[in-house]
């Protein structure tokens, strides 16, 4: 039988020939709760027969090496806390068969690497090595070299929890990260928002969705990703222009998963979370558009709510007010701060996709939302 591979200090396990090494302490690390979605938020395998991963910050993860037999080749496989929201086999090349992201458990990842009939691994050589944090690294060797590349998500993305908004003085226009939207138009400025403490509040901004997971995908091929990531740097510069702390769940595309979006709201005991999207139908029913904003059960999350509710509706005339109403969504059930989550517009619909597309319209759409924001924090001190 195959043995699991943990990560600990200074130690090499051999288990059924397999050894797993780390550079980090063990006090570092954390298992998320049972109920937690996929704590895998990338992985890579390399030309050169590298496996590479990017976790949540500090989970335990296991290895583990099975010698083909009967015909089937060779697997590597590792198994990390949370079950991922789809199952899905990605065909490999050369002596890589093909990778599969399995739910073998209810709260289990699991990533293998099913190599062809006849690959010759040596489990002796295989060490799965903890590099950072939230970064892996095992070395397959010369048998595995050779195949195409494939992946899925942002290896390079920076730690999300040490991600902060720049500093920037109150009476300067605030412009998100170049290249991050349409830089031919006018910065928008916070000179008309609302005052709050400055260095009172902390408010989470989440992106939704990014990396191989566009969300919803509009007309002219308008991706939900891309508009709210472009809102929401923008929000973000915002409000740290009225002197309130701003995280980010991501600030690229990158794949984050949803547990590790609500961890780092409730760890940072943030003020208020607001995850933004954009919404989509069918292509065949452009006429359906609206905007939208849910919460779960909370009379503080109800008005944070209404209140981006209400300044979204008035930088987007004749687009109908779907309202502030419940929703269950998985990131404002389980933050424990007023959680809202916008919904801007359809990129199906014919009134609210062109809007969407348009950076001017963005722009006015981030100081909307930045609005009702701090309109809150000042109803609710």
């Amino acid at each position: 039988m195959p043995g699991p591979l943990f990560w600990h200090r200074r130690l090499r396990a051999r288990l059924s020939g397999v050894i797993l090494a780390a550079a980090l302490p063990l006090a570092t690390l954390a298992a998320l709760p049972a109920w937690a979605a996929s704590s895998l938020s990338a992985w890579r395998f390399s030309r050169e027969g590298v496996l590479e991963l990017r976790t949540a910050p500090g989970v335990l993860i296991q290895a583990f090496y099975e010698q083909g037999q009967a015909g089937k080749g060779p697997r590597v496989w590792i198994d990390l806390p949370g079950a991922p929201q789809r199952t899905r086999v990605i065909p490999g090349s050369g002596a890589l068969r093909q990778v599969r992201v399995g739910r073998p458990g209810p709260d289990t990842t699991r990533l293998v690497l099913e190599f062809e009939p006849g690959t010759s691994l040596d489990p002796a050589q295989l060490r799965l090595v903890g590099t950072s944090i939230d970064r892996w690294r095992m070395e397959i060797g010369a048998p595995a070299a050779a195949v195409a590349p494939l992946g899925e998500g942002n290896l390079e993305a920076p730690l999300i929890p040490s991600w902060r908004a720049q500093p920037a003085p109150s009476d300067q226009a605030i412009w998100p990260p170049a290249g991050s939207v349409d830089t031919t138009l006018p910065p928008a400025s916070a000179a008309s928002l609302p005052d709050v403490p400055r260095g009172r509040y902390t408010v989470v901004i989440d992106p939704g969705h990014g990396g191989p997971d566009p969300g919803a995908v509009g007309i002219n091929g308008l991706r939900e990703t891309d508009v709210v990531l472009d809102v929401s740097l923008q929000v973000a510069q915002l409000l740290q222009a009225k002197g309130v702390k701003v995280l980010l769940t991501r600030t690229t595309e990158v794949d984050v998963d949803l547990p590790p979006r609500v961890a780092l709201a409730n760890n940072s005991r943030a003020d208020l979370f607001l995850s933004i999207h954009a919404n989509a139908l069918s292509m065949d029913r452009p006429d359906v558009n609206g905007i939208e904003t849910f919460f779960f059960e909370s009379s503080r999350s109800r008005a944070l709510a209404q209140s981006v509710q209400e300044q979204m509706l008035s930088v987007s005339p004749g687009s109908p007010d779907r309202g502030a109403r419940p929703g269950r969504f998985f990131v404002i059930r389980r933050t424990v701060m007023p959680s809202a989550l916008a919904e801007m517009g359809f990129v199906t619909g014919s009134l609210d996709s062109p809007r969407l597309a348009d950076p001017a319209f963005r722009r006015r759409m981030a100081v909307a939302i930045a609005n009702g924001l701090l309109r809150y924090l000042v109803a609710n001190p």
